[in-house]
């Protein structure tokens, strides 16, 4: 066949940049390891980085479609990016490899979705949290779908449980100033607080809840944590002084997991970036969704979207997360859950697992909420 020529999309800079420059890095990594594996195989990434401009993410990915001869994008980080993007996908008759947690109630063929839905995070998340720390919470999230969608979610789970939503306030992404946000909490006390809130506005608010934590122990993590469905190793270095030690947040990969093909995988990570780099869940999810992109493809012998599909549809593969399926009524992968503590020095002690849950993006599955007896507690 000719070569495999694939689109990497991820924005290195602006608002989110620590998590797109993990999935650069995690994409650049698989594509070498390919290319050392497969030398037969002419692998050709084309890379764009739309720095967190709406209109750059169209830009760049019409001309990979229209202009390089993309068929498949590997890409887009938030919500908001990647349904702009989905039209010219169709249009052209591509896939577009999504491997970022999202607020689910979508399901598209010109998709492949690897990262985790709301029953894949949200639902195991409020199993494991309910229980042991009560149930007023407070909802703090970004002004966009991610933010809305999360938050309505956890608004209807937390009343199917007999609880109460005490506040709800949203932020841009860059958004630092978070005085009210804060003073609002401390005035209604919650026994948690679910964050949604993404980049600058996320390091912020975690680092005045340390402050209003460090004045009123009712706020220490062990008490009522700050927990989070998207927050990760790549980002801990943002947050000021270690701040957000003790908080939780829940993942379907973490780099301190102790499987054998973690370990491998991070010593193959440590070798190309260095012994100190921990890997995150955006790191190791664009690594898994360009090996599988490519090895698709030239397990298919062609890069046309019905036959990578059907290719795709046939059984797991083995990954860094685990044996991965792709339903094919859906197209999205089964998913482990995983909730982690930030530690003192760095990355996320291990709380609580569950293996690879199928994914419900529409939440049909006729679930209502109820203490986990699923989760299995890593002491």
């Amino acid at each position: 066949m000719s070569a495999v020529r694939i689109g990497i999309l991820y924005s290195t800079q602006g608002p989110y940049a620590a998590l797109g420059r993990d999935c650069r890095d995690g994409a650049e990594l698989a594509i070498e390891e390919l290319k050392a594996e497969i030398p037969a195989a002419a692998i050709e990434p084309v890379f764009g980085d739309p720095a967190g401009e709406a209109g750059l993410y169209l830009d760049q990915a019409r001309s990979m479609l229209r202009d390089q001869g993309c068929r498949h994008i590997v890409g887009t980080i938030t919500s908001l990016s990647r349904k702009d993007v989905i039209p010219l996908i169709e249009k052209h008759d591509g896939l577009l490899w999504y491997m970022c947690p999202y607020e689910g109630f979508e399901a598209n063929e010109n998709v492949i979705y690897t990262g985790a839905c709301p029953n894949q995070h949200l639902l195991p998340l409020f199993d494991h949290l309910l229980p042991r720390y009560g149930l007023r919470a407070y909802l703090a999230g970004a002004n966009y779908v991610w933010g809305w969608e999360m938050n309505r979610l956890a608004r209807e789970l937390i009343m199917q449980a007999g609880g109460e939503v005490l506040g709800e306030r949203y932020l841009p992404f860059e958004e630092t100033n978070v005085d009210r946000l804060i003073a609002d909490i401390e005035l209604r006390r919650p026994d948690f607080i679910l964050n949604n809130l993404i980049g600058p506005a996320s390091y912020a608010f975690l680092a005045a809840m340390r402050a209003l934590a460090d004045r009123d122990p009712h706020f220490e993590p062990s008490h009522c944590p700050v927990v989070s469905c998207d927050l990760t190793e790549c980002e801990l270095g943002e947050i000021a002084g270690g701040a957000a030690v003790g908080q939780l947040s829940a993942a379907s990969y973490f780099d301190s997991l102790e499987t054998p093909h973690n370990l491998a995988f991070k010593r193959r990570v440590a070798a190309r970036l260095g012994e100190s780099r921990l890997v995150s869940s955006f790191f190791a999810g664009a690594y898994t969704a360009t090996r599988l992109c490519v090895e698709t493809i030239l397990k298919a012998g062609n890069d046309d979207p019905a036959l990578v599909r059907q290719t795709l549809h046939a059984g797991p593969v083995d990954t860094v997360l685990g044996p991965l399926s792709i339903d094919p009524q859906t197209n999205h992968a089964a998913l482990p859950f995983h909730l982690g503590r930030i530690k003192q020095e760095g990355g996320f002690d291990i709380l609580a697992s569950r293996p690879a849950i199928a994914a419900d993006p529409y939440l049909v599955g006729g679930r209502t909420h109820r203490t986990s007896t699923h989760l299995r507690v890593v002491r």
